[in-house]
């Protein structure tokens, strides 16, 4: 069937999903998919949750859409809850995580131009790294696949994931701030280990340098915390983050500290849709849902259990799984060989993934999933490997 719509994306999944409830898709055929991508990391509360159903419900009689020229007391609300909750003094609103990473730039550079620095203008960054698909967010993953054929912005700066010496050499006096991932996430699901993340905030003290955490995709619980530099004990100067933010409606935000936010002015960045009611009814709702008490350890319970499932397949199927890795309900396959294959085995086994940079399938469950699930998926698995090996 021809489609109308620009082929940026490489659709694999070609069925018809209708409903969705939970950890679990539906087509219009009644076939059930367990659904180990949730939007990649969007879903957190899986598909269709109540609370998310019923507060989209009550909003939609409500104003949709305000220009942020208004008052949006929904969106007062969500940052004060998001400023108090994190340690931040500021959030701006955004509708994606490529438009809160801009921001975040943008801020990093505003920064050092206000107080006189205007030369500190470039920014450290991960080769390989996932940060958005603007020009200036693909400038600084530095992915080949992402930049080839456009105009990168030369203010960017790179080092390999792990090297110390590498990062310590490319800072110069123009560096303004560190961008990086506490877990890469289309990089391949790989954690950066706490004390990196220590000698990280004390190497940007030391030169005078914003750091800048990209939660986009490790954030809202997926890592086990709400966000995940929270591991290291750290805090970032600012923290663009998305996905989860809405249950599925378009929205993101990034977070500053007081001195940075300050930099930014009236007219220094604006958004006509990021922030309206309706999103940010939906922010609250997730709030709510992920505040409660012991939604923090279910994630970790379920965690440590599905790490362990895995880890009985990495064993049993060593010549298909090099390593599990990731943290928390990012998780990480990676494979000897590209994964494609097994992909489209598991979904010939109802089960959805989504595959990531170095040979590496993303398994992105809804932060509710049950071990129940989890064991549904490890028996997917284990069938699929067996298939694979034929």
């Amino acid at each position: 069937m021809m489609s109308y719509v620009l082929g940026t994306y490489a659709r694999s999944v070609r069925e018809n999903f209708v409903f969705g409830k939970g950890s679990y898709l539906y087509t219009d055929k009644k076939e059930k998919f367990l659904d180990f991508c949730q939007g990649i990391a969007v879903n957190a509360l899986g598909h269709n949750h109540p609370k998310l159903v019923e507060a989209i419900k009550k909003y939609s009689e409500k104003p949709w859409h305000l220009s942020n020229l208004f008052l949006i007391h929904e969106q007062e609300r969500f940052a004060e809850r998001i400023c108090k909750l994190t340690g931040f003094d500021a959030v701006g609103l955004q509708n994606s995580g490529a438009e809160a990473t801009e921001l975040a730039i943008k801020g990093a550079v505003k920064y050092f131009y206000s107080i006189g620095k205007p030369e500190k203008n470039r920014i450290l960054c991960i080769n390989n790294s996932f940060h958005g698909r603007t020009i200036a967010t693909i400038s600084a993953g530095n992915n080949p696949k992402h930049t080839e054929g456009f105009p990168i912005l030369k203010h960017f700066d790179h080092f390999d994931f792990g090297n110390h010496d590498q990062l310590k050499q490319k800072i110069t006096d123009q560096t303004c701030a560190i961008l990086i991932e506490p877990v890469l996430g289309e990089g391949g699901c790989k954690p950066i280990q706490d004390q990196c993340l220590e000698g990280l905030r004390e190497l940007c003290n030391e030169k005078d340098i914003l750091l800048i955490c990209d939660e986009i995709q490790c954030g809202y619980y997926r890592s086990g915390k709400f966000f995940a530099y929270q591991h290291a004990g750290i805090m970032p100067d600012i923290v663009p983050f998305a996905k989860a933010v809405s249950g599925g409606y378009p929205a993101g935000g990034c977070l500053f500290k007081k001195k940075v936010a300050n930099s930014m002015q009236i007219s220094s960045h604006g958004s006509t849709f990021a922030g309206s009611p309706l999103a940010m009814s939906l922010a609250n709702t997730v709030l709510d849902v992920m505040l409660k008490e012991g939604f923090e350890q279910h994630i970790n319970e379920v965690s440590k259990y599905f790490f362990e499932r895995l880890k009985e397949i990495h064993q049993n199927f060593s010549s298909i799984i090099k390593e599990v890795r990731g943290r928390g309900l990012m998780i990480g396959l990676q494979t000897h060989d590209d994964p494609s294959k097994l992909i489209s085995i598991f979904l010939k086994n109802k089960l959805i993934t989504v595959k990531a940079n170095d040979n590496v399938i993303r398994i992105l469950p809804s932060l509710i999933i049950t071990k129940e699930e989890i064991d549904e998926g490890i028996e997917i698995i284990k069938k699929s490997c067996q298939k694979y090996k034929v």
